[in-house]
């Protein structure tokens, strides 16, 4: 029988997409999640495999959502026997159901490679390539005419000074190390794209030259503001590869930077890749996600349908609707 949990793990690689594991190492019964149970949760809230039903489920998805948020892996301990705790990394859920079983499961975030363009065929283009590599960027190589000897082993090999084709995200990294051969081009095309991170490897006079260039074609002070050049932290490099090094020491600063770079966006159902996808719903009682295809309870209050992971937030809500209603709206 084909391992389901290794095989979606390997396909969102693939992808290059961010996810959660979740594995259960601790149980008490009763509970529906066994020891040794796993599961994949993609950027979409679904989760591919078991790991339990009803309220797990949804604090599963909750805690794996922030898991790749914050970049941090976490212990989540659920039951109905759970004590307070203050260690960094454990997440505690006292459940308000009728089950008396625990489960503890620990979810590990799986985020993408950084990724990083590089436009131009220079001596320090070619070094920032190979030492990015050894680092674990993927890479997209970008220069006019470029074959595949003008790199070494990018991921993606573009011929042109164009990123109309190239994907990138509000984390991915631009250098424009062109040094003369078409930096106007390569900087309006860096410029164009989403990236947490622009560098022109180029004199502070040259750039102050071609900021002036840039405005005047349209872009944004504060945009153009944002590019760093010289590229790198000065470590007084002098040959290309010393220059790649500092450009490489700058990319893993902000790389590094706290709050983590935004590779991940929030859960979003709309983009979902099948039709059963989960649609969650924030039980205003205990503050879990709820299934909104599959609640145990739902109750109409005020014309609004609010929606219940287990017996016992059904019956503390309808006690005093108002009070949670009111701590919802609040949150």
């Amino acid at each position: 029988m084909p391992d389901k949990f290794l095989e979606n793990t390997l396909e969102l690689k693939k992808k290059n997409e961010p996810f959660a594991t979740a594995i259960v190492v601790r149980r008490e019964a009763p509970s529906s999640g066994k020891v040794g149970d796993k599961a994949v949760i993609n950027k979409f809230g679904e989760i591919l495999g078991w790991v339990g039903g009803g309220c797990v489920k949804g604090i599963v998805v909750k805690e794996a959502e922030d898991a790749m948020k914050s970049g941090k892996s976490r212990l989540v301990k659920i039951g109905k026997s759970v004590l307070p705790s203050k260690e960094e990394g454990v997440m505690e859920y006292k459940m308000t159901c009728q089950s008396e079983g625990t489960v503890e499961i620990f979810i590990e975030p799986v985020m993408p490679q950084p990724h990083l363009v590089v436009i131009g065929k220079t001596a320090i283009a070619q070094s920032l390539v190979r030492l990015a590599r050894a680092a674990g960027y993927r890479i997209t190589g970008v220069a006019q005419d470029a074959n595949l000897q003008t790199f070494e082993k990018v991921d993606e090999l573009i011929t042109q000074i164009s990123l109309v084709n190239v994907k990138t995200t509000p984390a991915s990294f631009i250098v424009v190390a062109t040094q003369g051969e078409q930096d106007e081009k390569a900087l309006e095309e860096a410029l164009k794209k989403e990236s947490a991170y622009v560098g022109f490897v180029a004199s502070r006079k040259k750039m102050a030259s071609l900021a002036n260039y840039l405005a005047a074609a349209g872009f944004d002070k504060n945009v153009i503001a944002t590019i760093k050049s010289p590229a790198g932290i000065d470590i007084k490099a002098k040959n290309p590869d010393e220059v790649a090094i500092s450009i490489l020491a700058e990319m893993i600063q902000v790389q590094n930077s706290s709050p983590p770079l935004g590779s991940f966006e929030k859960f979003d159902e709309s983009k979902a890749q099948t039709g059963t996808s989960p649609k969650y719903y924030i039980n205003p009682v205990c503050g879990i996600p709820v299934d909104m295809n599959n609640p145990k309870h739902i109750i109409e209050y005020k014309g609004e349908k609010v929606y219940f992971c287990c017996d016992g937030c059904k019956e503390k809500f309808e006690a005093d609707p108002g009070k949670y209603m009111s701590k919802a709206t609040t949150n």
